[in-house]
C-alpha cells in the first residue's frame, strides 16, 4: 500500500496544494513554521480520520474558513506484495471539515456511516518530537498510544472502547447531576453500572493479553537500537486485574459521589514504563523510565515502541504501513538516524513520510537507499516539487 497523490483545500495554512508522491521516500523540507509537519497531519487525517496535534478539528480549518477538505488517493499494487495481501485497487479518501456540521469522511465517494468503520484500513505509525511525552507525562498520553494502536489492530477493541467511553460520559454527567441537585438515583445509577462493567472488563482483559506479546516486539527492536546495552519492560497497572469491576464501583461509590466523576475503571489505568537493572548487582529492582532514563534512553524507548507497532500493524493488516517521520534529524542523534536508515534500505518499510528544516539534507542521505524518493520545498503554506540530489 502506497498514498500515490495527496490533495489539501483550507487546510491550516494551505490554501490549496497537489502533490504526486514517490512510492518510497518522500521529504518535506522548508523552514521551521513553514507547514511541513501539516502534510503528515494531513496524511494522519485519511488513515485514521482525525489530527495527530490539534485537539480538535476546527483548529484544522484555515483561519477565515468554514470548510476544509483533505484527499487522498492510495495505491494497494505495491511489490512485492505481503503474505496474505487483498485484492489490489486504487482507493480514494476524503476528509470534510466544517465549522458547523459534522465531520465526513468518504471512500471512493460513499460516506462513512460511522468514522470506526474505517480505522485500520490504512494502517499508520507517526514518530515525532511529542512521543517523548509517553514516558515523560501522566498516564494518559501512555493509555491513548496503547488504545490507539489496539484500535488499528482491532475493529472489535475499538468499538468496545468507544461504547465504554459514552457510558462512562454519561456516568460522570449523571454523578455532577446529583452534586448540583443534591440528590441520589441509586437505581439510575445501577442502570449506567451495569452497561460499563462488561465493557470495562472487556478492555483490561484485552490490554492484558495485548501486552504480553507487544513486549517481546518492544524488548527486541529496543536491543537492536541500544546494541543489547540494557534490558527494559512493560508493566500494565489496572486495579481490575485483581479486582471485580462491579465491587470496585460499589466500593467507590461515596468517592464517586463526593468528586461528582468516575474514580476507578480502565481509564485510570496506566502502562508503566521500567528500566531492568543489570544481572549483577545488589539492586535488581526495576526503575521507572521517565524518573531514571537519560534522554537517549527515553528515545530509544519511544522508538522501540513506535517499531513494534509498525511490525504489529505490518502482520496484521499484511500491508506496511504509512511511515511519518517528524523532524527527526535534529530530534536524534547519528546513531539512532542511522539505525533507522537501514530499515529503509533493507525494505522493512515501506513508504516514508518526513520532515527537515535543511533543505535536500535527508535527500542525500536517502538517496543512495532507493531511487523511488520526491523531496517537496515548503514555504509559507505553499509546497512544490524540488529537485533530488543524483545518487551516488
Amino acid at each position: 500500500m502506497h498514498l500515490e497523490s495527496l490533495d489539501l483545500l483550507l487546510f491550516k495554512n494551505y490554501d490549496e496544494a497537489h502533490l504526486a508522491l514517490a512510492r518510497r521516500v518522500n521529504c518535506f523540507t522548508g523552514p521551521n513554521g513553514s507547514g511541513k509537519t501539516n502534510l503528515l497531519d494531513a496524511i494522519h487525517y485519511l488513515a485514521l480520520t482525525k489530527s495527530a496535534f490539534s485537539p480538535t478539528d476546527g483548529l484544522s480549518i484555515q483561519h477565515g474558513a468554514d470548510y476544509a477538505m483533505v484527499r487522498g488517493r492510495f495505491q494497494r499494487n505495491d511489490e512485492p506484495p505481503l503474505p496474505g495481501a487483498g485484492a489490489l485497487s486504487a482507493e480514494i479518501v476524503q476528509v470534510n471539515l466544517h465549522t458547523a456540521q459534522k465531520k465526513t469522511v468518504l471512500l471512493n465517494k460513499a460516506p462513512y456511516e460511522r468514522l470506526a468503520e474505517h480505522i485500520g484500513r490504512f494502517p499508520v505509525v507517526l514518530l515525532s518530537p511529542y512521543d517523548t511525552d509517553l514516558v515523560r507525562e501522566g498516564s494518559e498520553e501512555r493509555r491513548r498510544f496503547f488504545d490507539g494502536l489496539l484500535s488499528q489492530l482491532d475493529a472489535p477493541y475499538l468499538d468496545t472502547l468507544l461504547r465504554y467511553n459514552q457510558v462512562l460520559r454519561q456516568r460522570n454527567a449523571l454523578l455532577k447531576h446529583f452534586g448540583e441537585r443534591r440528590t441520589f438515583d441509586r437505581e439510575l445509577l445501577a442502570v449506567l453500572d451495569d452497561q460499563l462493567v462488561p465493557l470495562g472488563s472487556a478492555l483490561t482483559e484485552a490490554r492484558s493479553r495485548f501486552l504480553i506479546s507487544f513486549e517481546l516486539l518492544f524488548q527486541r527492536h529496543y536491543a537492536h537500537l541500544t546494541d543489547g546495552a540494557e534490558s527494559v519492560a512493560l508493566t500494565y497497572r489496572s486495579q481490575l486485574l485483581d479486582t471485580d469491576f462491579a465491587q470496585l464501583l460499589a466500593d467507590h461509590q461515596r468517592r464517586d459521589l463526593a468528586a461528582e466523576r468516575s474514580t476507578v475503571g480502565p481509564h485510570r489505568d496506566d502502562f508503566e514504563f521500567l528500566l531492568l537493572p543489570p544481572p549483577i548487582g545488589y539492586d535488581q529492582t526495576p526503575r521507572p523510565v521517565r524518573q531514571l532514563a537519560s534522554q537517549g534512553q527515553q528515545k530509544s524507548f519511544v522508538i522501540a515502541l513506535k517499531l513494534a507497532q509498525f511490525e504489529l500493524l505490518a502482520a496484521r493488516h499484511h500491508t506496511r504501513p504509512l511511515l511519518l517521520l517528524d523532524d527527526i534529524f535534529d530530534r536524534l542523534d547519528e546513531r539512532r538516524i542511522q539505525r533507522l536508515l537501514t530499515l529503509v534500505a533493507d525494505g522493512t518499510f515501506g513508504q516514508v513520510f518526513l520532515t527537515d528544516s535543511h533543505p535536500h539534507r535527508a535527500a542525500a542521505l536517502l538517496r543512495p537507499l532507493t531511487s523511488e524518493m520526491a523531496e517537496f520545498r515548503v514555504e509559507n503554506g505553499r509546497v512544490t516539487a524540488a529537485p533530488v540530489p543524483a545518487r551516488a
